[in-house]
Order: C-alpha cells, then structure tokens, then sequence
C-alpha cells in the first residue's frame, strides 16, 4: 500500500492490506465515541442508540455507514494528513470556451471567494452552464497547490461531469469515485465524486464543491451533511450549486452565513420554458386499457416528427404499461424506458446521447444532471406527490437547453393541480422575472 492511499482520508485498518514502509506519518483515528445510551459514529455523524448497535463484550458499531465498510469499536482508522504534494502542469485551464457577460460576472465571484476559502452559493437556473462558470475558481486553485473535488449525488451526473473536466483541465489526471467504479483509489488534486465518496474523506480538501445540492439523497441525509463538513480542511472553503435551493439554505443566506450568487438566464441568454398544464382524466386507467391520453400522443407525435423527447412517470411500476402502450402507436420510433435500478441505466442514457433512440420513458432519475440537446419534455402524472416542485422544477429544466433550439415544449399531464405543480410554475416564473429584468433593465 502506497502512503498517499491515506492522504485526506480515513481508511478502516481491516481494510489496509499492509502499512506503507514508513508509517511514520500515520495517525490513528478512533472510529466511534461511546456515551452513556448512545454511541456517534465518527464517519457519518450519525447518534445511534446503544442497544441498537451492541457487539459481543461491550463492543459496538455504526449501523448507517455499513455499506462503506462496517465502522465498530474494535477498528480504528489510519489517516495522514494532506500534504498537497502536486507537480502542477504549465497549462492549468484548457478549456476554449467563452463565457457570457453575466456568466463571467458569477464566474468572477466564484474564483474570489473560492481564493477565500468561502462558504458560497451559486443559484443559477438549470441550463445558467454552471459547470463552466467554475473552471476560472478551479483553475486558480489548482494553480495555488490546492486539492479539488466536485461531488454530486448521482452517479449520472459525475459520468457526465468527468469527461467535461478531462477537456478543461486536460492535463490533470483526475480522480472519478462513485459506487460503480472498480478503479483502485489514486491520490489526485482535483477529484469527481459522489457525495457518498466523501464520507472516506478527512481534512483532505481545499476547497469543494457539492453540485446539485437540493438533490435526493443528499438533501435530506444528515450524514452527507457530516460528510461534506470532514472532507474539506479546517479552513477550506464551500461551494453549493443548485437552481432550487431548499429552506436549509435559504436561511443560512438570510442569515449572512453563506454567500449567494444568481443567474436566472440561461448560458444562451433565454428564459426558463413555461409549463404548459393539460388536465386529464384517470390515465392510470387508460393505461390498463392500452391507451393513452390522445393529447400527450398527438404532442409525442408532433415532437418526434423533428426532435426527441424525454417522457416522465411517477412510479417504476408506470413505464412498463406506458411502453407497451406506445409500442404498438408508434411503431416506427425506437425507445426504452429507465430507472434507478436498471442495470442497464447507464449505458441507455449513453445510447441516448449518441441518438440511438429518440426517447427515453423514465422516473425522477433523469430529473437532472442529464443534458440531451433539443429535446422536449413530457411528464404523465405530474401532479403524484412522488414529484417534488425541486424535482418538476428541474425536470422542466432539461429542455431548451441547447442554443440551437433554446425553447424547448414542457407539458405536463395532470388530473389536478397539486401544491408541487403550482410551486414549480412559480419558480420558473420567478426566475424568468428576474431573468426579464436583466434583458430589458
């Protein structure tokens, strides 16, 4: 095992094959903090009865991190602690892109008070091209000698994250952790991973920047919290991105804790695409009897006629019916459906990129983090309080997103109007609000 295998982390000793020659540099970490009813896992944060978690003599262990290796009273962890040991290459930034006026104006922002080490937002609409308006903070960090992650919590968006880094940073070797990667760990200075990657992180970065943020899960798990808050140093600094911040960080900006920068256009200058409503009756019932509503056909139909298309439903239990039943409307279009736990999920929206198909049927997995250009959006069922008005509001977001065809259809499908939908359409109207303000004056 090489030492840098440790640098910023914390590696259970079970897990540490053999110690490096010189271990002279490793401290050791203890794993969980007993009290007198509960025991704190030191990895994830997490407070958990005592007799919940007991051992055989008096030992204990963390319940809620056992997928990253069982954390228990009889471990430790082996840490080092980062070095910034980095032979940074001449060329920093390769990216040969432009930046619009109010792209540089938060882009600027951003690499001041990344060079502060801030704890920082950036609200921007969904399609603002908040990727590149980091590479200017990125780049100057990594020129500073400092260590770089961007996390997110799906795997899809780190798959799609890395190859655009590789061509902005192109000589950096950069790391890509998620669940799915069966690649060795190696020490790198700028990192993409999931957030559920950080929780194996210590003190090891110097500025980190968590990309969709109001996404599930990291949204609402206290231990990716925890997570964020070990794996960046003592003083590093924050970047949260997202277009629908939740109330968590809605506060912490009212409350001057966190520094806010906003974009409510789009990279290409257009507003947000308004969602257009269609009342309906039973679909689900339709469906059982092979149909569809004829609406949501003929608008399918229209849209595949030049364009392709994304087509939402609540439930995994939704797309197989939904399949069938445009299988025999349109027979001369090829298309699959995808979900969380398809084993092929991965390898369909690549299929999809390359416009192997013309439309996918999907869940709330594609939600986000996904970028298929000139495409229309389609959501049956949009009023199931399975959709989030963050969820719809960046469902509504992958259309129009490309400067080709900057004002993409979103229909939505309903049998009534849900409080999620009415808030969706208020957020899209209250950025393009401000959107319109900055156009006209």
């Amino acid at each position: 095992m090489d030492i840098s295998e440790l640098y910023g982390r914390r590696v259970l000793c079970p897990q540490v094959e053999r110690l490096p020659i010189d271990g002279s540099q490793i401290q050791t970490l203890p794993t969980l903090k007993v009290g007198k009813k509960t025991i704190t896992c030191l990895r994830c944060g997490t407070i958990t009865n005592k007799q919940l978690t007991a051992m055989p003599n008096q030992q204990y262990y963390c319940p809620q991190c056992v997928t990253l290796g069982r954390v228990s009273t009889l471990d430790k962890f082996y840490h080092v602690p980062e070095p910034n040991q980095f032979e940074v290459p001449q060329r920093i930034l390769t990216w040969a892109g432009q930046l619009s006026p109010l792209q540089t104006k938060a882009s600027v922002m951003i690499k001041e008070r990344m060079g502060q080490h801030r704890h920082q937002l950036l609200w921007a609409v969904t399609g603002a091209g908040k990727t590149e308006m980091i590479f200017a903070g990125i780049a100057a960090a990594l020129k500073r000698g400092e260590r770089v992650a961007i996390a997110s919590p799906r795997v899809d968006v780190c798959l799609e994250l890395y190859p655009r880094l590789q061509v902005a940073f192109a000589d950096f070797s950069i790391a890509l952790l998620h669940g799915r990667e069966s690649q060795k760990y190696k020490y790198r200075q700028l990192t993409i991973c999931t957030t559920h990657q950080l929780l194996r992180f210590y003190h090891a970065f110097d500025n980190l920047i968590i990309d969709e943020v109001d996404s599930f899960p990291y949204a609402a798990n206290s231990a990716l919290l925890f997570a964020t808050k070990q794996a960046v140093k003592k003083n590093g600094g924050i970047l949260f991105m997202t277009a629908t911040p939740g109330k968590k960080l809605i506060r912490q900006i009212n409350k001057k804790k966190l520094m806010v920068s906003y974009l409510p256009l789009r990279y290409h200058g257009n507003l947000l695409p308004q969602i257009k409503i269609f009342l309906t009756s039973d679909w689900r019932k339709q469906l059982q009897r092979k149909r569809l509503p004829n609406k949501l056909l003929n608008e399918l139909m229209k849209t595949l006629a030049n364009y392709r298309c994304l087509l939402f439903v609540p439930h995994v239990s939704d797309l197989q019916p939904t399949f069938l039943c445009l299988q025999e409307a349109l027979t001369d279009k090829k298309f699959t459906t995808v979900h969380a736990a398809d084993p092929k999920r991965l390898e369909k929206v690549q299929q999809m990129r390359e416009g192997k198909y013309e439309f996918l049927i999907t869940t709330s997995i594609l939600e986000r983090g996904v970028t298929f250009p000139e495409i229309d959006v389609f959501v049956l069922g949009a009023d199931d309080p399975l959709f989030s008005s963050s969820a719809l509001v960046q469902i509504a977001g992958r259309a129009g997103r490309s400067v080709s065809r900057p004002t993409g259809k979103v229909m939505f499908w309903i049998q009534s109007y849900s409080r999620q939908v009415r808030e969706a359409q208020r957020q899209i109207a209250y950025m393009n609000r401000k959107g319109r303000r900055l156009l006209h004056g």
